[in-house]
């Protein structure tokens, strides 16, 4: 067997209008609709479903709780990253700083969502190798 990519995650929250409010409006992720009214967030080819807090759809982590997330998302420009999250006000806890991404370097910011999950917004830095 060889995992060739990921196709969703699930994040447990409190308010899942919250949640999309904030992943939508600053972060520019699509709502989607599926299935009897579950609500997620699409980015690229991955989305996140979210679930409901002390209502999550079945089969479910095994402990879920809002706010225990910490996920690392690739940007096209860090720059224009800060400049929106300054402009909706969102605090930026660290950053930038450089980290290592799967696949390269990154250059990144930390923020947290309506839950307090940790939000890393990362650019992918270019190498030359000598």
């Amino acid at each position: 067997m060889k995992i060739i990519s990921i196709d969703h995650l699930v994040l447990t929250v409190r308010d899942v209008d919250a949640t999309v409010d904030f992943y939508v409006g600053v972060l520019g992720m699509e709502e989607v609709v599926f299935s009897g009214g579950r609500r997620a967030l699409r980015f690229g080819q991955q989305k996140i479903n979210l679930h409901q807090h002390q209502r999550e759809f079945l089969p479910k982590a095994f402990e879920p709780t809002p706010g225990s997330g910490d996920l690392c998302l690739l940007v096209e420009s860090l720059d224009a990253a800060i400049a929106r999250l300054k402009g909706a006000k969102v605090v930026i806890e660290e950053g930038p700083v450089s980290r290592t991404g799967a696949t390269s370097p990154i250059r990144s910011i930390y923020i947290r969502d309506p839950d307090g999950n940790l939000i890393e917004l990362a650019e992918p830095q270019n190498v030359v190798l000598a």
